[in-house]
């Protein structure tokens, strides 16, 4: 195992993947390209939505909120990464760890719920596509997005609260790369079923009821599609659900696996790795499949590109 630093007292030591000095090498090279094309990505979806009027839509309201929590969540979590991964230190401050567990811990929370609102927006769009201007109104758009914004900081500050006034008795090493609620209850010294009970409910809550009620809405739009006979119609409607779908796909398959599985196995090397899939990959994947396969934002695009030639000719 690399040599770790263990002489600043207080500190928070984020042992991650320490004892794989040759994997950390590469994860700092693929940690580091992911990161540029989060960066990249989401600024340029939240420039496009914004600008162009074409996109002034529920659709692309609801992506703009979501590529500003990609950008939030990863910034929570990827430089802090990137130094350790690059460096022999592996050390946190404890406000630095108690900051990136309050933010990430929201961020994630409210993509949780963000994306169950992106689905019941596709419900709208596809089962109801007479009503869907009426129904899908700027007000309740704003109030949706401002639920899932509120669940997301409310869920934190209990969380994180009870998470980190639990006492570690000088415990300090986090068998993780972040500062997590898993990982961080992993510290007490004191029983702390009551707190693994807490952790599970949130889940049930922010996790699976979210989950649900997008297979609901999706169950529904399917019911929908198949009673469309229009060629053009059909791919239509796949096309408006099919990249919001692949984003779901991702990001719940990975944070499930991780929240819902046996805490016995979470401090080893395949829970670290599912967590880097949803901390890093998955928010690097969401502007590349909401572009790749949107012809709106392709051509917003482009239309933006071709505005800002003619500007400087």
């Amino acid at each position: 195992m690399a040599t770790i630093n263990e002489s600043l007292a207080g500190n928070f030591i984020l042992v991650g993947f320490s004892d794989q000095p040759q994997l950390e090498k590469i994860l700092f090279v693929v940690v580091l390209i992911s990161y540029l094309l989060t960066l990249v990505g989401n600024t340029a979806i939240i420039l496009v939505s914004c600008l162009d009027p074409l996109l002034h839509t529920p659709m692309y309201y609801f992506l703009t909120n979501l590529s500003f929590v990609d950008l939030c969540f990863t910034t929570s979590i990827v430089p802090q990464l990137l130094w350790n991964l690059h460096g022999p230190s592996k050390t946190i401050t404890p406000i630095g760890c108690a900051i990136q567990l309050y933010i990430s811990l929201a961020l994630g929370s409210t993509e949780c719920v963000l994306l169950a609102v992106m689905a019941f927006d596709r419900y709208a769009a596809v089962c109801r596509p007479l009503h869907y201007a009426t129904v899908m109104h700027s007000r309740l758009c704003q109030s949706l997005a401002g639920m899932a914004w509120l669940s997301g900081v409310g869920n934190t500050l209990i969380q994180g609260t009870i998470t980190l006034r639990l006492p570690r008795c000088g415990n300090h090493r986090i068998y993780h790369f972040i500062c997590e609620v898993p990982a961080m209850i992993k510290l007490a010294c004191v029983d702390i079923h009551a707190n693994e009970v807490q952790l599970f409910m949130a889940s049930l809550v922010l996790l699976l009821l979210p989950l649900a009620l997008i297979l609901i809405s999706y169950a529904c739009i399917i019911q929908a599609v198949m009673r469309i006979r229009s060629a053009q119609a059909w791919r239509k409607a796949l096309g408006t659900c099919g990249s919001h779908l692949l984003v779901v796909s991702l990001f719940y398959g990975t944070v499930t696996a991780v929240y819902i599985q046996p805490n016995s196995s979470y401090a080893h090397s395949q829970g670290k790795f599912i967590t880097l899939l949803y901390t890093v990959v998955t928010p690097t994947f969401n502007p590349l499949i909401y572009t790749l396969r949107n012809k709106d934002v392709k051509g917003a695009l482009k239309r933006l590109v071709r505005k800002d030639q003619s500007t400087a000719e």
